[in-house]
């Protein structure tokens, strides 16, 4: 006789609130029902996966033991927080996520009272949790902050600046090191849970803050004879003593998928002793879904997929991604010239440097989640004649700002920089939107800053900058797949600061910046049919500005429209600031720029984001046409 089924719990927890008063002996259907939950929930949407997935057990774990949202927890990069919105009161909206108007890929402020910290970007959680505990100290509250935080995000040098500064202000901080790159053999784990538990507990840390006390009162030698004796002994057991140097109490590793273990830990972390404490958990990526398990990412990011097969329906494309032609032409020119070598901070993947290192493994480099280090390592490099090309998102590229100028612009080092996801990226949102790039760039003496406006474009800017070895170059390309032009078999070397016509015409002209072309070219197209014959031109280069063709589109035209995929403050500034100095606005020339505007544009799917940003054929032709005023109505009526 078949046993009868539990009944759901998930559905009666609309809070963390209501999961606290279960008991702890439910709180294993909890998880294994909200693993269901996700799994079916990302199959819809598409989204991040294995992380959370990883997480589950934790997650649950963490609200049952403290009191969220009056403790803070902060989920580090966001990747994980999937199961913390499903047990936070977004359970019904979970099927939005990533969707135009639906809930964030990440932890949101806005979003709920749950996330008292937003991120896209990694290894800021330790950083924000301290200023949130330090604020809780300095009001005089006695509630909890705790930040969660990967071993891939605790690498990066900002986690550690942040860890010192907590040893130093002996901040009541709780950091739990979520490591899913690690495994703990049964017999290491049980033995591991039990010191975690032991070492954790009121007992053991009141008796280690007597002896200090009473040691503190010894000869200085004897005094440090004991710390070192004791520091030794933690050690050998814990592996703690990196983190006990930054003034962080270790525990662990425990194993995060137990709950038998994770339970008494936290709660033990939580009501005893003050000073900041790091709890290493051991958990497994994709935990519970076998196509996640077997996936060599960990279903890092998926696709709509269908739960039983675990295969992910993605569209066909007509022609080959950006990242991919930049890849591969990397590759064809490394051939070439030995002196290449690439690097790329924890994303060989995304930045299709994979790719590279299947040709060339001892000339590539992954330094991990390090922007800056990446961009001054490359600058070595590039001081002993070395070429290397250093593949950043746009977003993460921010991340390295100050080695740009310093190591990188003032010693006019031949550095290449492929900046891939240039201008909108659809469901990641305005934290990973390619937006400044171009602006933060133009500003830095002796920099080439070009853009593609397809995938031809390029395999052409990857070459030229194979052959520029006279400062730091650039070129930015966007997300997704390419425009389906003809590839030539090899980039050519484009002449530095020179564009190009694509359409001649009399009265308008349009000058684009990179990813927009197309739309220029379908807004120039449209504007003939209405009698006004349009220029289109594609000025491949920020810096330096092709003069001459500016001055040409300036003179000859009556309306001069200057559009690009990135903030204010980038192509459009640059051109706008040579007409003034050079007194091309002084006849009469209607300037009109098109970027994007002036606040961060909400996830949704890309060409919805273009929209909205006014970057697309009708808002080009609009603009035309509210330039021209009267004119154009008459044109209009004719």
């Amino acid at each position: 006789m078949s046993q009868p089924l539990s009944t759901p719990l998930l559905d009666e927890i609309a809070s963390p609130e209501d999961l606290r008063r279960l008991p702890e002996a439910k709180l294993k259907q909890v998880a294994d029902e909200l693993r269901q939950d996700l799994i079916d929930a990302v199959s819809k949407t598409g989204g991040h996966l294995g992380a959370g997935l990883g997480v589950v057990e934790l997650t649950v774990a963490l609200h049952a033991v403290f009191d969220t949202p009056r403790d803070r927890l902060i989920w580090d990069v966001g990747h994980q927080a999937y199961p913390h919105k499903l047990l936070t009161g977004r359970r019904e909206a979970m099927r939005t996520v990533r969707q135009e108007g639906g809930l964030s890929g990440f932890a949101k402020r806005t979003e709920s009272e749950y996330d008292p910290f937003g991120a896209g970007h990694s290894s800021t959680s330790i950083s924000a949790g301290l200023g949130m505990a330090v604020a809780s100290d300095l009001e005089g509250r006695r509630n909890h902050v705790v930040a969660v935080i990967g071993d891939g995000a605790i690498s990066a040098g900002m986690a550690y600046e942040a860890m010192n500064n907590a040893g130093g202000l002996d901040a009541r901080l709780i950091v739990i090191l979520n490591d899913n790159d690690m495994s703990i053999a049964p017999p290491t784990g049980a033995m591991s849970a039990y010191l975690a538990r032991l070492v954790s507990g009121k007992t053991y840390r009141t008796l280690r803050n007597r002896a200090k006390a009473v040691t503190n009162k010894l000869p200085e030698f004897v005094r440090e004879g004991a710390r070192k004796t004791e520091e030794y002994t933690r050690g050998f057991f814990t592996g703690g003593t990196l983190f006990e140097e930054l003034g962080f109490y270790y525990v662990g590793p425990i194993d995060g998928h137990d709950l038998d273990h994770l339970l008494p830990v936290l709660k033990n972390v939580r009501d005893t002793g003050h000073g900041p404490v790091l709890v290493h958990v051991v958990t497994k990526k994709g935990k519970g879904y076998p196509p996640a398990e077997a996936s060599a990412d960990k279903y890092h990011g998926v696709s709509k997929f269908d739960v039983v097969t675990g295969t992910q329906s993605k569209p066909k494309a007509n022609a080959p991604s950006y990242t991919r032609i930049f890849a591969e032409t990397l590759v064809q020119e490394a051939h070439d010239d030995e002196r290449i070598v690439a690097i790329n901070a924890a994303m060989p993947d995304g930045t299709g440097l994979d790719l590279f290192g299947e040709a060339f493994p001892k000339r590539t480099f992954d330094v991990g989640i390090a922007e800056q280090h990446a961009v001054t390592f490359a600058a070595g490099l590039a001081t002993e004649g070395f070429k290397p090309f250093v593949a950043i998102y746009s977003t993460f590229l921010q991340r390295a700002y100050d080695q740009i100028v310093h190591d990188v612009a003032i010693q006019h080092l031949p550095v290449r920089f492929a900046i891939d996801r240039a201008g909108f990226v659809g469901a990641d949102g305005p934290t990973h939107a390619g937006s400044f790039d171009t602006g933060f760039l133009c500003p830095l003496p002796g920099m080439v800053v070009m853009a593609a406006a397809d995938e031809a474009e390029l395999r052409h800017m990857v070459r030229t900058a194979a052959l520029y070895d006279d400062g730091p170059i650039s070129f930015r390309y966007p997300r997704g797949n390419g425009t389906g032009v003809d590839l030539p078999a090899r980039g050519e070397a484009l002449e530095i600061g020179k564009g190009r016509i694509v359409r001649e015409g009399g009265k308008v002209a349009i000058l684009s910046f990179g990813s927009r072309l197309t739309d220029a070219v379908a807004a120039a197209e449209e504007l003939e049919g209405f009698g006004l014959s349009t220029t289109v031109a594609d000025a491949r280069f920020a810096k330096p500005l092709d003069t001459d063709l500016i001055r040409r589109l300036a003179q000859n035209h009556e309306v001069l429209v200057l559009l690009e995929e990135g903030a204010s403050g980038g192509f459009a500034a640059q051109v706008l600031e040579h007409l003034a100095r050079h007194g091309l606005l002084d006849h009469g020339l209607k300037v009109r720029p098109l970027t994007m505007p002036d606040r961060f544009v909400e996830h949704a799917a890309p060409e919805v984001m273009i929209k909205s940003a006014g970057l697309d054929r009708t808002a080009i032709v609009e603009t035309v046409f509210r330039a021209l005023g009267d004119r154009a109505q008459r044109v209009l009526r004719a």
